[in-house]
């Protein structure tokens, strides 16, 4: 309790100090210090909360009958629409960077790898909640199937959506550490209350980080990649929101 104590000070002050620094002016300057509560607050949660301490979880009564569906909703990628056509049926999730053994999955076969189904709340950035269930893989068991390089620090993940129809258009990327690719909660998740997930809600296959904001939970996911820096990525903030403003680390 008393390492909480001064955990829960040391935070204040470093809030404090981070809206003085963005009082005082000066772009660059505050983008530092915003860059320094971020790190902040990740420390203190990971020295707080145990790496395995659980998202709640709710009963079958509890889903929500309206789960929101945000952001994207129907990619317009001329890949992705030909995929959707064919009703996914020659989707692969690849699995690639550093790695030792690269992977190529189809949906079959990421359906028959043991399945993790959790009841959890979806929070939202823009201040909405939704509780719904999820079916899926958990990342850690492809993770380890692909053996993941000792130089490798983060998990990126390349999605199908795209500012425009060309392939070759900005597409939205998101990224985690390796704490949160490992978390037993984290999973791929191919179903949604008990029906295949519907296009809306990110169909085929959809990331569920459930220790991190709604924004976190990469959907249409059709390339994962382990990398030791996400600089070469976007304009290197760690993900596409991120690269226009957002915190990296959504931990709540």
């Amino acid at each position: 309790m008393n390492r909480r104590r001064w955990l829960a000070g040391a935070l204040a002050t470093a809030a404090a100090s981070v809206l003085a620094a963005c009082g005082q002016g000066g772009g660059r300057l505050s983008e530092q210090a915003r860059r320094m509560g971020e790190g902040l607050t990740r420390r203190v949660q990971r020295l707080v909360i145990p790496r395995d301490a659980l998202a709640p979880t709710y009963s079958r009564s509890e889903i929500s009958p309206d789960f929101r569906p945000n952001g994207s909703i129907d990619p317009a990628a001329s890949d992705y629409l030909a995929l959707k056509a064919d009703g996914f049926a020659g989707y692969r999730l690849v699995v690639n960077g550093l790695v030792e053994r690269p992977l190529s999955l189809s949906l079959a076969e990421l359906r028959a790898r043991p399945a993790r189904t959790q009841i959890t709340k979806h929070d939202c950035v823009e201040g909405w909640t939704s509780i719904g269930e999820w079916t899926g893989v958990r990342l850690e068991t492809l993770l380890d199937e692909a053996g993941l390089r000792p130089e490798a620090r983060y998990i990126v993940f390349h999605c199908f959506d795209a500012l425009d129809q060309r392939e070759d258009g900005e597409r939205y990327y998101e990224s985690i550490d390796l704490v949160d690719a490992r978390h037993p909660q984290t999973i791929l998740a191919w179903a949604m209350n008990g029906e295949a997930l519907p296009v809306a809600h990110g169909a085929p296959l959809r990331l569920r980080v459930e220790r991190q904001l709604g924004y976190k939970h990469a959907k249409y996911i059709r390339r994962i990649e382990a990398v030791d820096s996400f600089a070469h990525i976007g304009d290197g903030k760690g993900g596409y929101w991120e690269d226009r403003g957002y915190e990296w680390y959504a931990g709540i």
